[in-house]
């Protein structure tokens, strides 16, 4: 597996960038984290054939609500090859068979991996169809995919905004949207400004690739002269390039910040940048949120109990969080043991996708 991520590793040079470059590198730990995580769901109980509910009725008929498999379950994903893995475990633990599209950049990984799990499934005497790999990385395999009535019960693409409207707009099998990240850190007022650099530092810079870093840092006014140019100096010492609007950059005089535009609140940055405006209000930062927010995890820092609630209340995403870092919106960090997606939508399932989901 190592041997061929070096091939796709060598492919991506001067073609992507660096952090997704990062997206794509395997490493021996990140190996041994891809087998714990297929360990971690191997060890969940068994989600099919469970009665979720049952009752009888007053003329004596019994009904019982059971969950079954959803079938055969196609996958689209872009550049990081544990995907393969994570979807393959899931899949196959909730009784479904997999159809896995990942992308160009990481063909030679995600055929190496697939090639261990036909060994397992081999050695068990079980078909290794159960996890196909489709190796044509087209966009004409991908619409094929979005397609295919009758042979894909459900379609889950990850990755970038042109991917999941791309499906939006041609899936003909039902298809969960998932994944783009346009996600808010708004220090209140009444924050904490330790608390608030640490959180804004992790939820930025620990993985700027992902699709859980934060992308826009919205701060109230009546802490915005003590909070900016220690938040500005700490992300620009991280190497982040800050797009702020005026009052930001007047505070952050500490930093080089360049003039946010409108195409900036819309941005899914996926790299070393960051939008940065100071609001009025908790309604303000709400309402900003509101219009340039994908659905996907939101977070505010505060101390105060009733400015946490009035936040938690009225943001509408699949995660929420108040003094925490948008990072934690992950399967194996909210104890799923894996996940096949973060779905932003309402139907059928929201925020990390585990294995009963």
């Amino acid at each position: 597996i190592l041997a061929a991520n070096a091939q796709d590793l060598e492919a991506a040079q001067g073609t992507i960038a660096p952090v997704m470059q990062d997206r794509l590198r395997l490493t021996q730990g990140r190996i041994a984290d891809m087998a714990a995580g297929v360990r971690a769901v191997a060890a969940l109980p068994d989600p099919v054939g469970r009665t979720l509910a049952s009752h009888t009725l007053p003329n004596g008929l019994q009904v019982n609500k059971v969950s079954v498999p959803l079938g055969v379950i196609a996958i689209i994903y872009e550049s990081r090859p544990n995907v393969t893995s994570d979807a393959a475990s899931l899949t196959f633990q909730a009784g479904s068979v997999c159809v896995l599209r990942g992308g160009k950049e990481s063909i030679h990984s995600n055929t190496a991996i697939v090639d261990a799990l036909h060994q397992a499934l081999e050695k068990h005497h079980l078909p290794a169809a159960l996890v196909s790999l489709v190796t044509d990385t087209t966009r004409d395999s991908a619409n094929e995919l979005m397609r295919a009535v009758g042979y894909v019960d459900l379609l889950i693409p990850r990755g970038g905004a042109s991917l999941i409207q791309s499906c939006v707009d041609n899936a003909k099998v039902p298809c969960i949207q998932t994944g783009t990240g346009i996600c808010h850190l708004y220090v209140d007022g009444d924050a904490d400004l330790d608390k608030a650099l640490t959180i804004v530092d992790n939820a930025k810079t620990s993985r700027p690739s992902v699709c859980n870093a934060a992308e826009t840092l919205l701060v109230h006014e009546a802490i915005a002269e003590k909070a900016l140019p220690a938040l500005g100096k700490a992300l620009a010492k991280a190497g982040v390039r800050l797009h702020a609007d005026d009052r930001s950059r007047a505070l952050m005089a500490v930093v080089d910040a360049v003039p946010a535009t409108e195409q900036d609140w819309a941005t899914e940055y996926l790299d070393y940048d960051m939008a940065v405006k100071v609001v009025p209000s908790l309604e303000a930062a709400i309402d900003h949120i509101t219009r340039y927010s994908t659905g996907h995890s939101e977070c505010i820092v505060t101390d105060s109990q009733s400015a946490a609630e009035r936040f938690t209340a009225s943001v509408d995403a699949a995660a929420v969080y108040v003094n925490a870092s948008t990072r934690f919106t992950d399967g194996g960090e909210f104890g799923f043991g894996a996940e096949i997606g973060i779905s932003t939508q309402k139907l059928h399932t929201r925020g990390p996708m585990g294995l009963s989901e």
